[in-house]
């Protein structure tokens, strides 16, 4: 019986040495996942506050623009 053991014990060790790796694997890509979804809503939630930004600020002005102002850091008066 102890040969037996014997002879299944390194296949065992190795099968848990690869089921721990992939399990740590595995988490980690769903760990990035959730990090990544969470970025790519604040990207979106930033770039809509800034379409909400730049349509404020152009309200008042008409809408004759010149490509030129679109890139103007501070607001006008």
């Amino acid at each position: 019986m102890g040969e037996y053991i014997a002879v299944l014990l390194p296949s065992i060790g190795v099968g848990l040495i690869f089921w721990f790796t992939m399990r740590a694997l595995f988490r980690a890509d769903r760990g990035e996942r959730r990090a990544q979804e969470a970025v790519n809503r604040d990207q979106a939630d930033a770039e809509k506050w800034y379409q909400d930004l730049k349509a404020r600020q152009s309200g008042g002005r008409g809408s004759a623009r010149s490509g030129s102002d679109e890139h103007q850091d501070a607001p006008r008066s």
